[in-house]
């Protein structure tokens, strides 16, 4: 009973201490709130810095702090001016009344020429520098003036000096002050700005020389948690510069504090180097810095009490909360905070472009479907029924409107009367206008009007074609649309996929393959991996010059295929064009099988100018299109003809159509852009690189044929040629090839070509039989060679062979293996 009594109790007090922490937690973020709140959103930071700059000198004398910050204050945000000059009052009270009188008379001068002259500025923030400039000299001067009742050089070089103090503060106070406001920035801090930040705060901490606790000085501590802050925050760099800017500062404000700006020069570089630490590297670096600085720079100097400075600096950093400096570190470039809020900012606006290409596809695809749907309200058997009721109302109108037994014959015989003239209709329809003789004699017998009746049905028949060919002809466009407005929404579908698939992190595998390359004797410079899916990879290099050496080629793709496990080639590569630059290059995954296509044409009677076209088209899926074109007639009204019917194709295609919607936009642009009879013929071969499987899309194109050893096969589709009709059905043949294979496509003026022949099948396949080569441009040199020599030397039209052979894609270069380093990469 008691283990159960503990085992019950012991929950119990894990429950309360997490709920204790939460407190603390949520006690702690309200806190932070509150004085987010407090400082920064109601101003009364500005007090607080006011008061600071009031008390803040330069060369222990000179107080030039105090109007650029009421100046830039007034201008930024000028409901909380007020609390900014009465900060300055109070600050520059704690020093002497006369500097208080003298910065809220300055402070007033200022208001009052400013107000005066606002409504003659354009630019009030290029102004407000050169404003600062003159109150001062003038103030100044005018101050020495009242005091001594005379104007010596002396005072006037002072007030110069200040004034230009001024001028430069307010430049930075304005950059600077927008930085303390409560609005979320997502930019990046520029380095004039971060410089300005720190200004602003070394110039702030000016107001607290004199200041000690237990002798330890305020100034010292602060200016050494500074420095302590931005070395941890981003590194050696930026660590430095605050020493310097803030020491220099400091030095200006007192001549004896000249010491420390080495001090914290040297703590700021050195934290910074130490950062990889955390906060205790980064402290170590301060404390070695002290030391140093301590027993060889300043040789008057209490070490003891520099230590005890120090040290309160590195317990107040140490006391900083997380949260303090990784939202500093979010708006400074080059630490992990920035990137991972700038790789954030990027996931974002790629979720919101990819739902807008998503709300795209879907508007596309209603589109498609209202298209598709709009024919399925009603049924075909209705529509048919309804067309008979109108036609034969259109007839009796116009015949038996006015006939004196219209009452017997639909009144009273109504079934019979719509009957004949239904079969009436049917006969003139099916038999070229001919009525049958007993139909015509029954029709006689039944109606006084019968031959006006059948006439003016022949004649209303007429319309009704007409206009059931329109319809016909609608329907086909509707439809034709409603694919093509359905291929792009998937093309757009699969492109907002593309978009959500997360670019990954592959830091670690580029320093993999970098140290096994390097390791290898290959310099590399830099290794960018995009992609490392099987069979996708996309790798992109900077090395040193090579000087056409093919150091790629030849050693680092057959390592990476080593170290990836697959073979990996050459994709795209910029060498450099000098010796001291950095040649780029592009690695990628090796197709399973490649193509090389060679072409043998002529044109019609020997010309330069051919009715045929031919394209080769590497689609980045991974396809290999090949493509015959031929335009009717000759000449270069079909060379336009054909050319302009591959390109929109190639165009169609490449943006990531289905290819039997690319062929249908293709056939609907040729057939809907004129009404001249100008049609061309598509022969369409796309193979699957890396299955070697082959899609044949023929367009009333000839045959093709495919060799495999001695065995020759035919494929065939039949297809209207482009252009003629607006819809039709793409027949597709799939054959499976292997390597070694070759694809023969022709245009007609080749496979009607040979004379005397009556089945050109037969030899045409008798002729690539009988062929002993497999090298791609043999075979259609000897193929156009034996059509012509059939035809006693002349090219009776215009001709245009395509042999492509598939083979294995086997690299030049085998993998280099890389000892303990395989499959690092993975």
């Amino acid at each position: 009973m008691q283990k159960v009594g503990r085992s019950m109790t012991e929950p119990l007090g894990e429950v309360q201490l997490n709920r204790s922490k939460m407190d603390i937690g949520q006690a702690f973020i309200n806190f932070q709130l509150w004085l987010e709140t407090f400082f920064l959103k109601k101003g009364y930071i500005l007090l607080f810095i006011g008061f600071l700059l009031g008390r803040a000198l330069i060369l222990a004398k000179l107080t030039p702090f105090t109007l650029p910050f009421f100046a830039a204050v007034y201008l930024l945000r000028k409901d909380r001016a007020p609390l900014a000059l009465v900060g300055l009052t109070a600050g520059a009270a704690t020093l002497s009344v006369q500097n208080a009188a003298s910065a809220f008379s300055i402070s007033f001068l200022f208001l009052f020429v400013f107000r005066i002259s606002k409504k003659w500025l354009s630019n009030e923030m290029k102004a407000l520098p050169f404003y600062v400039f003159a109150i001062l000299l003038v103030g100044k001067i005018a101050e020495g003036f009242i005091l001594t009742n005379t104007v010596t050089l002396y005072n006037g070089m002072m007030a110069g000096v200040e004034a230009s103090l001024g001028f430069i503060l307010t430049m930075i106070f304005l950059q600077g002050l927008p930085l303390l406001s409560i609005n979320k920035r997502r930019q990046s801090l520029k380095t004039e700005e971060i410089v300005c930040l720190i200004i602003i705060l070394a110039s702030v901490m000016t107001g607290t020389i004199g200041w000690t606790i237990y002798d330890l000085s305020i100034e010292h501590i602060m200016s050494r948690y500074l420095v302590l802050l931005f070395a941890f925050v981003a590194g050696a760099t930026v660590g430095s510069t605050v020493g310097v800017v803030t020491g220099l500062i400091f030095s200006l404000a007192n001549i004896s504090s000249f010491f420390h700006m080495s001090l914290l020069a040297f703590a700021g570089l050195l934290g910074g180097l130490l950062k990889e630490g955390r906060k205790l590297g980064v402290s170590l670096g301060l404390l070695i810095a002290t030391l140093l600085m301590g027993m060889y720079g300043e040789g008057n100097g209490n070490l003891m009490i520099t230590l005890y400075e120090t040290g309160a600096a590195i317990f107040i950093f140490l006391v900083t909360p997380i949260s303090l400096t990784s939202k500093l570190a979010k708006h400074i470039p080059g630490t992990p905070e920035y990137a991972a809020e700038q790789q954030h900012y990027m996931r974002k606006m790629r979720d919101v472009t990819a739902q807008r290409v998503s709300q795209f596809s879907n508007v596309f695809q209603a589109l498609s479907k209202s298209f598709s749907n709009y024919d399925a309200t009603s049924s075909r058997d209705d529509d048919e029924d309804r067309e008979i009721d109108y036609f034969l109302s259109n007839v009796t109108e116009k015949t038996c409107q006015t006939c004196f037994k219209k009452e017997h014959c639909w009144a009273r015989n109504f079934n019979t009367t719509y009957d004949y003239m239904k079969d009436i209709m049917t006969e003139i329809d099916s038999s070229d206008g001919i009525v049958s003789p007993k139909l015509s004699r029954e029709w006689e017998k039944h109606c006084t009007r019968s031959k006006k009746v059948t006439e003016t049905i022949q004649q209303e028949l007429t319309y009704l074609k007409a206009n059931q060919k329109l319809k016909k002809q609608v329907h086909e466009s509707r439809r034709l649309v409603a694919d093509q407005l359905l291929g792009v929404s998937e093309v757009m579908g699969d492109f907002a996929k593309e978009i959500q698939r997360e670019r990954e992190n592959h830091h670690k595998q580029e320093e993999q393959i970098l140290e096994a390359l390097q390791e290898f004797g290959v310099e590399i410079e830099q290794v960018d991996i995009y992609s490392l899916e099987q069979g996708n990879v996309d790798i992109d290099m900077a090395i040193p010059y090579c000087n056409g050496h093919g150091e790629c080629e030849k050693l680092i793709a057959p390592m990476l295929s080593d170290i990836l496990g697959e073979t990996i080639l050459v994709g795209k590569e910029e060498c450099a064009a000098y010796s001291t630059g950095f040649c780029h290059v592009t690695f990628r995954s090796a197709k399973a099988y490649a193509v090389e296509t060679s072409v043998a044409h002529a044109a019609k009677d020997g010309g330069f100018i051919s009715g045929d076209s031919h394209s080769t088209i590497e689609l980045g899926s991974g396809k290999y299109a090949i493509a015959i074109s031929d335009g009717m007639g000759n000449g270069e009204r079909a060379h336009i003809e054909s050319q302009e019917t591959l390109e929109l194709l190639q165009k169609i295609l490449q943006s990531g159509i289905e290819e039997r919607v690319a062929i249908k936009s293709v056939n609907s642009i040729l057939s809907l852009r004129t009404t001249d009879e100008i049609f061309s013929t598509l022969d369409l071969a796309m193979i699957d690189l890396q299955n070697a499987e082959v899609k044949f899309l023929k367009i009333g194109s000839t045959p093709s044929f495919v060799k495999r050893g001695s065995k020759v096969m035919k494929i065939q589709a039949s297809n209207l040629p482009m252009g003629i009709i607006q819809e039709f059905d793409v027949d597709v043949v799939s054959e499976q090839l292997k390597a070694g294979d070759l694809l023969i496509m022709m245009s007609d003026g080749v496979f009607e070509g040979p004379k005397h022949v009556e089945n050109f099948d037969l030899w045409m396949k008798r002729k690539i039989t009988e062929l002993k080569t497999s090298d791609p441009q043999e075979v259609a040199d000897l193929i156009m060679e034996e059509v012509i020599r059939s035809r006693s030397g002349r090219i009776e039209d215009d001709m245009t062979v395509v042999v492509s052979k598939v083979t294995h894609n086997t690299p030049k270069w085998s993998s280099i293996p890389m000892q303990n380093m395989r499959k690092k990469a993975n």
